[in-house]
């Protein structure tokens, strides 16, 4: 206990004897909140007074002006404490960004503590994922057998009279009465009788004949149900017998009677079903999240309530191709060895496979190494190529069924992270790194690919190293306290606004506006060269990716991952420096998955990422306009006349008007700008416009009339800013297409806290940000998201 406690500590127990114990509670409650947010890491550091009237940390240098912010709303942020503008909860100092920076989180070793913060190594293992499923026993289909009638009659006696009775294979079964069976058994002995009296006869020909319908009448017998015994039984006898006995074709258990004596049947009409179950299989329902994890010809476990404590195994032969959609499950099949008739059918069992894991998502089975497995039967391995000997299928390799079989080596171990460090957001997740060699305890927020999940780990696909240490535990609080700091986290990815540039009346100018040439700190020529790079090969990477060619949109996007790692950052310091590390973390995220996408799905999936994370970085870094920038908006020269252009320019201008009146709270002010708007749309002749640009015109000016016709004639500022937001809307598109501004052209800003954090998003001329949404109450929230090149 450090001595400032235990001098309060002293003071509270004097307290208690002369005030009593609430007071003393209260009080204790208030010194308690003191110390912990001395211990906090959320705190803001102590500051002196200089002479020259600037404040600095306790024995450090200068830093930047305290930044303000809410911890319900960490998109606020102002330059001096107060209240939220929302919910009227006391501001709190936010750290800086710019010396903190963009995810990272320190804290001291006793609030570490408290946190209950702990690390675990990214390493190479080969993790053993464990799917657990249910099911039943259940009959194996090629082991019945059917006994039915082969010829039309009567069943006289059914020897088996009821289910469930063990035959052996030959046990007679059912006695039948058939006159079609009569016949060809006289048929037999007519013929036999010709062969005695022509055998004497000097005519070969007759005689081979006769000998040919002796044969001729033993196969008709044969076809009619009659065994070879049988048959030579009814030659011997000399008689035919009307009656006949139908026996098992294999041992088992009579597990179907659907005949009774009496009863008149037809040729096919099913008598019994005879079950072996010396082999049985078991049916089991595996999730479609476990089935990456299953194979064909892998031993399963499972266990019946009717003989606890015993363990059955057997292996897996099939895996149904179809998918319930009720259960979202897939049926597994088991082949399971029955000698003793433990197992019946319908039994519940619960079943377990422990799949081994390599990298890339194979399974490792040492065991299968070098060996041929029958695609039918997985019982059936051998050392080499050749035939199954059941089916008679050929065989193939057991590698063929995804298993890594030869020995492991340290390429086949997969990355793995534990399951607690990763906050999942998707196919990608958050983990915090540990900052090893920092002064105090450092983290480092990381966004990440994650593979599948086996057990306990996730396979890591991208973005970590083998060595770095990760947070298992407290990585929740980790998150939460970024959040309340406005910077990127699993649950505000852009950080609120702190990290994107998106400022609430702190003064400072948004971040995107800020690292452009123009108006900060001028960037080195190559590093922007090679960010142009990156830009380009995102747009490629895009345009691949809407083509149905998988192979060219992964090249698209590996050429991608190519141009990022070719920028030099070794110049940049400070803000910028912190931005393209965010920045190309996430699109280094978006090439990986684009070029590993094994479908078109998966490759559109990582574009539309992509253009999002691309026009970001066009915003931080000034790629909307000036020398590095691309056209992105606008006709092609000449293809609009300047008498056309300057009457747009009227229709910007009255849009501007009611734009700078809301943000400055004037209603009557606002609706002269609308009126002037609708006046200078009005005005704009048509017929300047010609081939497609007049059919562009007057799309977007149906568009604009059709806002303008449903807007209300109002004068209060709030339905006024509800349908400026649809306009403003249609304005971007109008500017996007013919252009506007001069040379300069015009910004297109976006607020996120609008309309009940719905959005809104406006047009202006020039910088800083006036937020037409809030006016005074939150004049300069809003983050600058393009800039359209006046033409």
């Amino acid at each position: 206990m450090s001595e400032t406690a235990r001098k309060i500590w002293r003071v509270l127990n004097m307290l208690r004897r002369g005030l009593g114990a609430l007071p003393v509670l209260l009080l204790g409650a208030a010194v308690g909140a003191a110390l912990f947010w001395g211990l906090s890491p959320y705190r803001a550091a102590p500051t002196v007074a200089t002479a020259g009237g600037h404040e600095h940390a306790s024995g450090a240098a200068a830093k930047p002006a305290t930044i303000w912010t809410c911890s319900m709303h960490p998109e606020v942020r102002l330059p001096k404490p107060g209240l939220c503008p929302k919910c009227h909860m006391k501001l709190i100092p936010l750290e800086s960004t710019e010396t903190a920076g963009m995810r990272v989180f320190t804290t001291s070793e006793a609030a570490k503590a408290l946190m209950n913060i702990e690390t675990a190594p990214v390493q190479r293992m080969f993790p053993t994922a464990e799917i657990r499923m249910v099911g039943k026993v259940d009959y194996d289909e090629s082991r019945l057998a059917y006994i039915t009638a082969w010829v039309p009659g009567r069943l006289d006696r059914l020897f088996v009279d009821y289910t469930g009775i063990a035959v052996k294979k030959g046990d007679h079964m059912v006695s039948i009465y058939s006159p079609e069976l009569y016949s060809a058994q006289e048929e037999l002995l007519q013929a036999r009788q010709a062969v005695q009296n022509l055998q004497r006869s000097e005519v070969d020909i007759v005689r081979r004949t006769v000998q040919a319908t002796v044969e001729a009448a033993r196969e008709k017998l044969r076809l009619l149900g009659l065994s070879d015994q049988q048959v030579a039984q009814v030659e011997q006898r000399g008689k035919a017998d009307d009656h006949v006995t139908i026996n098992a074709p294999a041992g088992g258990i009579v597990i179907h009677k659907n005949a009774q004596e009496g009863m008149y049947v037809q040729t096919g009409t099913r008598i019994y079903t005879i079950a072996d179950l010396s082999t049985v299989w078991v049916k089991l329902d595996a999730y479609e999240s476990d089935l990456i994890w299953l194979r064909y010809g892998q031993k399963a476990e499972f266990t019946s309530v009717s003989y606890p404590g015993e363990t059955f195994t057997g292996t897996i032969a099939f895996i149904d191709p179809m998918l319930n959609p009720v259960t979202r499950t897939v049926k597994v099949r088991v082949n399971v060895p029955n000698p003793n008739g433990k197992l019946k059918p319908d039994m519940f069992v619960n079943g377990v496979v422990y799949s081994k894991v390599a990298a890339g998502g194979r399974v490792l089975d040492v065991s299968l190494a070098g060996k041929w497995i029958s695609p039918m039967h997985p019982e059936i391995v051998k050392d080499g190529p050749g035939f199954c000997d059941v089916c008679g299928m050929p065989l193939v390799k057991a590698e063929s069924a995804g298993y890594v079989t030869a020995k492991p080596t340290e390429e086949d171990k997969p990355l793995v992270i534990p399951v607690s460090a990763a906050l999942v957001t998707g196919t990608r997740a958050i983990v915090y790194v540990e900052k090893p060699g920092a002064d105090k305890p450092t983290v480092e927020g990381r966004e990440i690919v994650l593979g599948p999940r086996a057990g306990g780990y996730y396979l890591v696909r991208h973005g970590l190293a083998e060595g770095e240490r990760v947070v298992a535990r407290g990585n929740f609080k980790i998150d939460s306290a970024l959040q309340i700091q406005a910077k990127p986290s699993m649950m505000t990815p852009d950080g609120g606004g702190g990290s994107s540039g998106h400022d609430h009346g702190g003064g400072a100018k948004p971040a995107a506006a800020a690292d452009t040439p123009a108006a900060g700190p001028k960037l080195p020529t190559l590093f922007l060269q090679q960010v142009q790079m990156v830009v380009s090969a995102a747009r490629k990477a895009n345009e691949a990716a809407s083509k149905d060619d998988l192979r060219a949109a992964r090249d698209a996007f590996a050429a991608l991952a190519e141009a990022i790692q070719a920028v030099d950052m070794k110049s940049l310091t400070g803000h910028p420096h912190m931005m393209w590390m965010e920045l190309s973390m996430r699109l280094g995220n978006d090439a990986f998955e684009g070029k590993e996408a094994k479908t078109l799905e998966e490759v559109r999936r990582a574009a539309q990422s992509l253009k999002a994370n691309t026009a970001s970085l066009q915003s931080q870094f000034g790629l909307g306009h000036g020398e590095h920038a691309e056209p992105t908006t606008g006709p092609a020269a000449g293809e609009v006349s300047e008498s056309f252009r300057s009457q747009l320019q009227a229709v910007y201008d009255g849009y501007f008007v009611a734009a700078q009146a809301l943000a400055g709270d004037d209603a009557a002010k606002a609706a002269g700008g609308f009126a002037q708007l609708r006046a200078a749309l009005a005005k704009v002749d048509m017929s300047l416009a010609t081939g497609e640009t007049h059919g562009a015109w007057m799309k977007h000016k149906a568009a604009l009339d059709s806002v303008l016709a449903k807007a209300p004639q109002a004068k209060d500022l709030k339905t006024q800013r509800e349908w400026f937001a649809p306009l403003s809307d249609e304005m971007i598109a109008l500017v996007r297409r013919f252009g506007g501004g001069g040379k300069n052209g015009y910004v297109v800003i976006y607020c996120p806290m609008a309309f009940d954090g719905r959005g809104g998003t406006w047009l202006q001329g020039s910088l800083p940000v006036r937020n037409p949404y809030f006016g005074a109450a939150m004049l300069e929230c809003g983050e600058v998201k393009d800039t359209l090149r006046g033409k």
